[in-house]
């Protein structure tokens, strides 16, 4: 049994889709190499590949400009829209070896910054 959707919901749903796609747009301006990729994993999640950083300091200065880019408003369909964003890194080969544990790490990460308020970046930590 489906629920039906009134106008008000479909243009919030139209809305959701138009912010992502703006989302994903900053994500892109922020990452300048031809070697880095953005990719959107589901819901509100994008996942940013960084290929062959010098340090992991590179990560840092991408991750502050990916927050300072998600900051600003959104102007959607007139509508002034503020998200919130948390940002969580893994680096290879210390955070894991293949892509399914630096996925891993990374969402660990990222909820380590959404408890420490949101609005920041946070490096995977393993548990003490």
């Amino acid at each position: 049994m489906g629920t039906k959707c009134t106008k008000d919901c479909a243009r919030s749903h139209d809305i959701g889709d138009l912010l992502l796609k703006e989302v994903a747009t900053r994500l892109q301006d922020c990452v300048k190499r031809e070697t880095d990729t953005v990719a959107r994993l589901g819901g509100d999640e994008f996942v940013i590949l960084l290929s062959q950083m010098e340090q992991p300091a590179d990560a840092s200065a991408v991750a502050e400009n990916i927050l300072q880019s998600l900051s600003q408003p959104f102007v959607i369909q007139q509508h002034l829209l503020d998200i919130s964003t948390s940002v969580g890194i893994s680096v290879y080969p210390d955070d894991g070896l293949d892509v399914n544990a630096l996925m891993k790490n990374a969402d660990s990460a990222m909820y380590q910054a959404k408890c420490a308020g949101r609005g920041c970046f946070k490096f995977y930590q393993t548990s003490a």
